[in-house]
């Protein structure tokens, strides 16, 4: 097991070096520069040259894309090109804020999905699984900045129960936490409910059934049990996602998050700072997927079984 995850940290170089070339390339295709949001309002040919110059905007981008990997090699990840903060600290910052968010999305789209998923799965073709089936496609239908605003309406203009923007308690994160778990919560309904319709025709539940057990605990025990890892993958594609969308989602609420500080670098054409927040986000990425590769071996034991097969073989040759 520890050979699996070493590879997968080694495979973490390459993605690093392919996403990060991606945002220089994109942003040098992008219109304007970080010098035409300095110079706004301002008509001046020689502090433009000048500033052209500091920022190396004269020079190839390969050669800024190299200059930004040295120093990242080095463990730097320089600051911003117009707020002058190291980027390594402000994405640190904002990081608790992110997860915050996205482990409560999470937590929101599981604990209802995964009972509606068995919910719709054990009455299959009947009224309630069609009406789950509908609700599901409803919630993965609705883009995440329409569902955000017609909650901002509903609870914060009409109602005014709740906050529309900014952090500062429970109260804050109720409304961006419901609309990052939406649509995550009708793909995680809809994953449980197809691992359970397979498990469910399984012969070995009819076997428990023909012995007395329980029902709830032939679902609970044996059926999702054995649903669970496409269930788990479910779980971290979503929690993937919800890294992801965070742009849309703290730019609707104003959250403090990375996905806003991404969505600034980019109106500001703040290359360093961009690049930064992806190459991270794409590591943390990485890191939730070998999380969940892990769970599938404590979920299952087959998968253990092999991981522990394969070092004794290693062992063996060596």
């Amino acid at each position: 097991m520890l050979l699996f995850v070493v590879k997968r940290f080694i495979w973490m170089i390459p993605v690093i070096i392919v996403v990060s070339l991606l945002v220089f390339g994109l942003m040098e295709l992008a219109p304007g520069s970080v010098v035409s949001i300095i110079l706004e309002d301002v008509d001046s040919p020689e502090e433009a040259q000048m500033l052209i110059e500091m920022y190396d905007l004269d020079k190839p981008m390969i050669y800024r894309y190299g200059k930004y990997m040295l120093k990242l090699i080095q463990g730097d990840m320089g600051v911003g090109d117009l707020t002058g903060a190291p980027v390594w600290t402000t994405f640190i910052s904002r990081l608790p804020n992110t997860l915050l968010l996205s482990l409560s999305a999470i937590a929101i789209a599981s604990s209802v999905g995964i009972p509606v998923g068995i919910f719709a799965a054990r009455r299959a073709g009947r009224a309630a699984d069609t009406v789950a089936s509908a609700a599901t496609m409803i919630l993965m239908s609705m883009p995440q900045f329409w569902t955000g605003l017609l909650l901002i309406l509903l609870f914060s203009s009409t109602l005014k129960w709740l906050p529309s923007q900014g952090a500062g308690g429970i109260r804050n994160l109720i409304l961006p936490a419901i609309t990052t778990g939406a649509i995550l919560m009708g793909t995680c309904t809809r994953q449980t409910r197809s691992s359970m319709l397979e498990v469910l025709r399984a012969d070995y539940l009819r076997t428990a059934r023909a012995k007395g057990v329980p029902e709830n605990a032939v679902i609970r025990k044996h059926a999702l049990r054995n649903a669970w890892i496409p269930i788990l993958t479910t779980i971290g594609t979503a929690l993937i996602i919800s890294f992801v969308g965070a742009v849309v989602v703290e730019t609707v609420f104003a959250w403090p998050g990375i996905g806003r500080m991404a969505a600034t670098a980019i109106f500001e054409r703040d290359v360093t700072t961009l690049t930064g927040v992806v190459t991270m986000t794409a590591i943390l990425c990485m890191l939730v997927q070998l999380i969940v590769d892990l769970l599938y071996a404590l979920v299952d034991p087959r998968i253990k079984a092999k991981f522990i097969k394969s070092g004794k073989k290693r062992r063996r040759a060596a």
